[in-house]
């Protein structure tokens, strides 16, 4: 069984609410067991970090690496998965990838095809598809990117998966499509085919949607929501025993944080100790605000209007006993399913974590902070 890592919250701009609430930010009194970050001067650093000991020691493994290519809103995007490969990741122009004992230098390129921003793991080979574009296939131990599914040339893709036993979803403006053949035909299974990110785990498969959290049982024919608190589904991830989630919360004005041990179906908070997020605008603000020539911020006094700080947990996973949280603060770990968290890598300030594991391998990949 596996995860699909999707960089979900990077591909589906309609998955996120810039009106959600932020989180309080809290001082952090970090410990002297925070080991200090790696990096190299002379290259790329602060994009991606990995951990090879449960979160004790963090590696800058970014030299190599571009600088992330900006969208048309000027936010730097990297489109990543991670398997039991390790971890891949794209700028929009190439294709880089790191295996989980790599040792510098980290990354190996590979060309990427054009007009195809997105990547998407398959049991052949790497899928690459845009919204508007061909989906092409990588077949593995070829260098050639070649059409595949080119009856579906028009029907607006938004995600690309598949599962461990080879069955195929695509999910586009007109719903869930579904084949067991390779991609030879294809059934809708869902209307709502907005989906994000898939995990599965014996025979039951839970993904995140514009609605939620939801469900299937019967290998994708039917979903069912399992967590609507009106607010979109962040992220699934497998763990454990079950499965762990993050959803929206417009009631609660928070990214919630849950597991599962019963195939899905009832589900448990575990982010007592992580801080309630609501929006802020503070009174205060730099007195450089709005001056990049002004190097120092803290300097603070009163404005008129102070700009509004959001912060987001971004995904959840498990290595060993401990769960990790992305999060605008950094990287948090609980060894006590939640009851508390400690910042075990701060993040650099405007930007947020996203986690994504292959084995016993964290990576926590450095972005722009962003809805």
């Amino acid at each position: 069984m596996k995860t699909f890592k999707l960089a979900f919250f990077l591909l589906f701009p309609f998955l996120f609410s810039c009106k959600q609430s932020a989180e309080i930010p809290k001082t952090s009194h970090l410990t002297d067991s925070l080991h200090t970050r790696h990096t190299d001067s002379t290259g790329t650093a602060n994009i991606v970090f990995r951990s090879a000991d449960s979160g004790q020691t963090w590696q800058d493994i970014s030299n190599g690496l571009p600088e992330p290519v900006k969208d048309d809103y000027g936010i730097g995007r990297n489109v990543l998965f991670a398997d039991d490969n390790g971890l891949y990741l794209t700028d929009g122009n190439w294709i880089y990838h790191s295996n989980t004992n790599a040792t510098a230098p980290f990354w190996t390129k590979d060309v990427f095809p054009d007009k195809h921003s997105n990547i998407a793991p398959g049991k052949t080979g790497i899928f690459a598809y845009n919204y508007y574009s061909p989906i092409l296939q990588k077949l593995n131990g070829t260098n050639d990117w070649l059409p595949v599914f080119t009856d579906l040339k028009e029907k607006k893709v938004r995600t690309v998966f598949e599962t461990t036993g080879g069955t195929l979803f695509i999910g586009t403006d007109e719903g869930l499509l579904k084949s067991t053949n390779n991609g030879k035909t294809w059934k809708n299974v869902h209307a709502w085919g907005l989906l994000g990110k898939v995990a599965e785990l014996d025979g039951v498969m839970v993904a995140t949607s514009n609605r939620g959290i939801i469900r299937s049982t019967d290998g994708g024919e039917n979903w069912d929501l399992v967590i609507s608190e009106g607010g979109v589904g962040i992220d699934v991830e497998r763990i454990k025993g079950g499965f762990a989630a993050i959803n929206y919360s417009t009631a609660a004005k928070t990214r919630r944080v849950r597991t599962s041990y019963d195939g899905g179906k009832t589900w448990q908070p575990i982010d007592a100790g992580l801080q309630t997020q609501i929006i802020i605008d503070s009174p205060l603000q730099p007195i450089n605000a709005g001056n990049s020539a002004q190097g120092n911020d803290s300097v603070w006094h009163p404005k008129e209007a102070a700009p509004t700080v959001f912060e987001y947990k971004t995904s959840i996973i498990q290595v060993g006993e401990n769960f990790f949280c992305g999060h605008t603060d950094g990287v948090y770990m609980t060894s006590d399913k939640g009851k508390t968290w400690k910042l075990v890598l701060p993040a650099v300030k405007g930007k947020m974590f996203k986690l994504s594991v292959s084995g016993n391998v964290i990576y926590a990949i450095q972005m722009e902070n962003h809805c």
